[in-house]
């Protein structure tokens, strides 16, 4: 299904409830996801909600669920940086899966994840290699070279693939995974950093490599429990999402 440019025409209400209804949906599913659960249905429903009305919805639903979360969870400076962040998986979900053919999600092509993982895996283990030669002072491979490996991997998976990415539930799954941990966990590890200084004298790049070594832990486990969701409900959300967009016309171009 194409999507429609929701910039260039009047958004009609039931757009707008279709919007707040994810944003609550989202809303609960992270409440409900405590830290010790396998799976994380809130950052799993941002990235649903953007393969499933495409990079601007997907965007709003992430930064506004996020901001709605915060209100049960704590307000405060953090607040922005995982508006933003939720914001761009939201947006990213909905550009890597914008032809995706939703009415055929359990089709599974494994050639497809091969360019994407091996790009991924390949810079890992550039990283691990640059580690041994280039230590630097650093204890462990754990740290800022994950992050930054592992997003020059995305950006060449990107381009390697340029088919449209099938929906099925282990393509969904490890997306999800790369995506929350390098994506999200990179940027929020940034943030941290902001945070956590009391002067700009404070900010340094030691600093922001420590975050990234006592970060890591937590984006990996962050990251699991958003794939395990998204492996598990990922497909028939989809399919019901896309049942609602077809009876209701949401983003359908209108024929000439």
């Amino acid at each position: 299904m194409q999507r429609r440019n929701v910039r260039r025409r009047k958004v009609k209400a039931r757009e707008v409830v279709m919007i707040a209804v994810m944003s609550a949906i989202t809303v609960l599913g992270n409440l409900l996801s405590f830290p010790i659960i396998p799976i994380q249905a809130g950052t799993g429903m941002v990235i649903i909600s953007g393969i499933a009305f495409g990079p601007v919805v997907g965007a709003i639903i992430g930064m506004l669920s996020r901001f709605i979360v915060n209100f049960f969870t704590g307000q405060g400076v953090w607040t922005i940086w995982q508006m933003c962040c939720w914001a761009l998986l939201g947006a990213m979900s909905g550009i890597v899966f914008s032809k995706v053919d939703v009415d055929a999600p359990r089709s599974r092509d494994f050639k497809v994840l091969v360019g994407p993982v091996t790009a991924v895996l390949v810079m890992e283990v550039i990283a691990y290699i640059s580690y041994l030669i280039w230590p630097n002072g650093e204890s462990t491979f754990l740290g800022w070279r994950l992050y930054v490996f592992g997003l020059v991997g995305l950006i060449i998976g990107a381009i390697i693939q340029r088919k449209r990415m099938p929906a099925d539930d282990i393509t969904l799954g490890v997306f999800t995974f790369f995506v929350v941990f390098i994506l999200y966990g990179g940027i929020m590890n940034i943030g941290t950093m902001f945070m956590s200084t009391m002067s700009a004298a404070d900010l340094s790049i030691d600093a922001l490599l420590a975050l990234y070594v006592t970060g890591a832990p937590f984006d990996l486990w962050h990251a699991f429990r958003a794939s395990v969701f998204v492996f598990i409900f990922g497909n028939s959300i989809l399919r019901k999402l896309e049942r609602v967009k077809i009876k209701y016309g949401f983003y359908r171009v209108r024929q000439a």
